[in-house]
């Protein structure tokens, strides 16, 4: 089992709360997901939890890791460029537990894998893998030393669907604790049973964290009908506050105007003038505090979205993209040959294919050919830079 305990996890440079005073507890055999927008400390806590040292040069943090779980291990959202640049052989010899195991066993996490055994051993740098290789070749090296505890780093940001497929097996068949964090929700539908969701409502306001036991589509239910139901509420509240406010400042007003009227020479009904203002001043004091006891609009995190300004469009008719490559290669390995791609404005290109087969090895080609054109504005959005 394992306990984390009040934490709470501060950013260095700008103070930004990322989790505050968050508990909860994993239990061998639970796929837990982090879910969250960019940015809300994910990662962070994810890495806390592995070793605390990993964030100490950026972010405060107090808080309790408390329970066994034996041997954890922890998968990054990205390679180093060293290791990139290695061979795979060399990456996994970095692992001491490599060279503890036996042929058989090697073979078992191979097959586990669906990544060949001979690889393991191979001189072919890292860094021409495809994404979901280079996946598989991680988490090979973590199960090396047999982890009872995994933590992954969105494992399923660069894969194809056969290598998606192939990890919800994966997850669902661990027999650990696995906490991992993904914006996949067909990966989180089919795999979690208990969902974490770090939430910044507004800036400058405490952050929400929350634990559910559930399944992913469970939660979302239960979510949006409490958000339903709590703005149902709210409006409701703001409806019946504005009736007696309304009511409240016709009365206010019907005194006021009263009291201008009255006659110095009436002082008895000026008295009583006072004394019923007294009354109405005190009725509006009271539903000032009703006001504070209602029931708030949810608070919900916007999600970002990328859009394109209006003008962003091209004529049906013009030719954006026309180009051939008789082989394309990535190094020394041969992926395919003869392919032929014409693109017309307002066209939206999908590029299929398993790992390995070159997408993102040709994309990267029509992205350096598109970028140097003077017609269009051209952009190149890879996992790690965006390039106008």
């Amino acid at each position: 089992m394992l306990q984390i305990k009040h934490l709470t996890l501060t950013h260095r440079k700008d103070l930004r709360v990322l989790t505050e005073d968050f508990s909860f507890v994993l239990n061998p055999g639970d796929k837990a997901v982090l879910i969250g927008e960019e940015g809300n400390g994910k990662s962070t806590l994810l890495k806390w939890v592995y070793d605390p040292a990993l964030i100490d040069s950026y972010c405060e943090w107090s808080g309790e890791r408390a329970g066994e779980t034996g041997p954890a291990g922890y998968l990054a959202q990205d390679l180093e460029e060293t290791e990139k640049s290695g061979s795979i052989y060399e990456f996994c010899a970095a692992s001491p537990d490599f060279f503890d195991l036996t042929p058989r066993e090697l073979s078992k996490i191979a097959r586990q894998l669906r990544f060949p055994a001979e690889e393991f051993y191979s001189d072919r740098a890292v860094g021409t893998l495809s994404g979901g290789e280079q996946i598989k070749l991680q988490l090979g090296r973590l199960l090396f030393r047999h982890p009872a505890l995994l933590l992954l780093d969105e494992p399923s940001s660069d894969v194809d669907m056969e290598t998606l497929l192939w990890l919800e097996s994966f997850i669902n068949s661990y027999e650990g604790i696995l906490l991992y964090i993904s914006h996949d929700e067909a990966l989180i539908e089919n795999t979690a049973n208990l969902i974490l969701h770090i939430e910044h409502p507004r800036e400058g306001k405490p952050p929400r964290c929350t634990a559910h036991r559930l399944c992913y589509q469970e939660y979302v239910r239960q979510r949006e009908g409490s958000i339903a139901s709590q703005t149902q509420q709210a409006r409701k509240d703001r409806e019946e506050y504005d009736k007696k406010m309304e009511k409240y400042r016709r009365i206010q007003q019907s005194v006021e105007h009263a009291q201008d009227a009255v006659s110095r020479q009436n002082p008895g009904k000026a008295r009583l003038l006072k004394k019923k203002m007294h009354a109405v001043l005190s009725m509006g004091r009271r539903f000032e505090r009703e006001a504070e006891n209602m029931t708030q609009l949810p608070e919900v995190e916007q999600a970002v979205f990328l859009r394109f300004p209006p003008d962003a469009v091209l004529p049906a008719g013009k030719i954006v993209l026309e180009t051939w490559y008789d082989e394309l290669f990535a190094g020394e390995k041969f992926l395919a040959q003869n392919i032929r791609l014409r693109v017309m404005g307002g066209e939206k290109v999908g590029i299929l294919g398993p790992n390995g087969a070159g997408k993102t090895t040709f994309l990267r080609l029509v992205a350096e050919e598109l970028l140097q054109r003077r017609d269009i504005n051209a952009a190149y959005w890879t996992l790690a830079v965006f390039t106008y």
